[in-house]
């Protein structure tokens, strides 16, 4: 039996959202067979009377949701908004990432809106650090920060029928983070330096960066990867646990009064002996994405969620880079390349057990199996055909109005189906 589900969140700019970002909301429309519906909370100063009339089975809160107490005038007004949520007689889910940070927020979100199941992309060892009490208060159960989409995949493939050649030896791309991350969110661009200062007498062809301006957005991201023998990588995650942001805050003010501050000066100032006190690391679409591009991934020693294998998926760098000459001779030899790129894509890719279809299902399956079983109402389908009419997602406005006429009609032939007892297809956007 079909029932409802809606998808909370807040994010204005659609238009400049991250493809793996898209393909996370996107996902449970795509790959459920349940009425899925989305709130948008950035585009609605009040919740419409139609949505207050439905019936929800679940209610996911959204990392879109989540990401609003990164601003506290985003964060009230977020909540605010979404007060009416908390009467939801329903089934309610939150999938919060980054939870290194403002955890206390995390927290006061889950305890006004009746969260009862996170999916947590930190490792299980931390959920106490993390949560708290509320660890033995709500479920927890572990998700990655992405994963692979069949549509991601074929883009590769068609750029991988025309990219036949790798011209590059060694491509990477990495910004420079944050201090208040700590000494692991360091790594990211600390080993793009590793590697151009001790390969730079070699043979190897490197097109490594961590400048903003090189950075490479959308499907050229592809495209490059398909250009490189191999790529350079490190867990993402932080090691420091800033529950108020007062250490981001503390971190960004020194910095801005002493700009030519290094890692060991600012630590001093702003967090003194609190590095080290999160393990909080997790895999990235990065790491999957260079496995759908058969592209070689040396990485720094970790867990990986104990999806890649070190030796079997990619190369392992010692975290003190002390291998580092001895991979770099790997990597001029180029004999191991071509077996794990294939043995990657073989386990990570092809296997399929890391695709957005196995996410929908596993976050779906847990929330169904608490919830109520309610038939879909006549207004509910309705409804749900309707908001394909008056769509409030920024994208797809303009792109509504002007099919009104064809939508109206299609949604008489609703109606009447329903009144035969017909089949119809629901789900939609407010």
């Amino acid at each position: 039996m079909r029932q409802n589900i809606l998808i909370v969140f807040d994010y204005a700019p659609l238009t400049t959202l991250r493809a793996t970002i898209r393909d996370h909301v996107n996902a449970f429309k795509k790959y459920s067979a349940h009425n899925i519906f989305y709130l948008n909370l950035a585009y609605r100063e009040k919740i419409p009377w139609h949505v207050r009339r439905m019936k929800f089975d679940v209610v996911i809160f959204h990392t879109l949701f989540f990401t609003a107490r990164w601003d506290e005038t985003g964060f009230q007004r977020t909540m605010r908004k979404a007060q009416f949520l908390k009467e939801l007689d329903a089934v309610k889910v939150g999938l919060p990432q980054d939870e290194h940070f403002k955890t206390g927020y995390i927290h006061q979100m889950i305890q006004e809106f009746g969260i009862q199941t996170i999916f947590s992309v930190g490792p299980s060892s931390e959920w106490p650090k993390l949560y708290g009490e509320l660890a033995n208060q709500i479920q927890l159960k572990s998700v990655l920060t992405g994963y692979l989409d069949p549509s991601t995949i074929k883009k590769i493939n068609a750029y991988a029928r025309k990219i036949r050649t790798r011209t590059i030896d060694i491509g990477y791309r990495a910004r420079h983070v944050e201090p208040s991350l700590g000494r692991h969110g360091r790594l990211k661009p600390y080993i793009a330096e590793q590697f151009l200062s001790r390969a730079a007498g070699s043979k190897l062809l490197m097109d490594i960066s961590t400048r903003a301006e090189d950075t490479i957005v959308g499907n050229a991201w592809y495209a490059f990867l398909l250009r490189c023998k191999y790529t350079i990588g490190v867990e993402g995650g932080a090691s420091i646990l800033d529950r108020d942001g007062s250490i981001r805050e503390r971190t960004l003010k020194f910095m801005e009064q002493h700009p030519e501050a290094g890692f060991e000066e600012i630590e001093a100032n702003c967090f003194p002996g609190l590095d080290g006190n999160l393990h909080y690391v997790a895999i990235s679409p990065r790491h999957l994405e260079a496995c759908a591009t058969r592209t070689c991934q040396v990485l720094i020693e970790g867990e990986y969620n104990g999806i890649l294998k070190p030796g079997v998926h990619y190369i392992e760098l010692k975290r003190d880079f002390s291998n580092l000459d001895e991979v770099l001779k790997w990597i001029e030899q180029d004999h191991l390349r071509e077996e794990m790129t294939e043995r990657a894509y073989r386990d990570i890719v092809q296997s399929g057990l890391y695709s957005y279809e196995r996410f929908v299902s596993a976050v779906l399956d847990e929330a169904l199996s608490t919830a109520p079983k309610t038939r879909t109402g006549l207004f509910d389908r309705i409804v749900s055909q309707w908001n394909w009419v008056v769509h409030l997602i920024h994208p797809y406005r303009i792109r509504a109005v002007r099919n009104i006429r064809k939508q109206r009609n299609k949604l008489k032939q609703v109606i009447t189906n329903m009144r035969k007892g017909g089949k119809d297809s629901c789900g939609g956007t407010f």
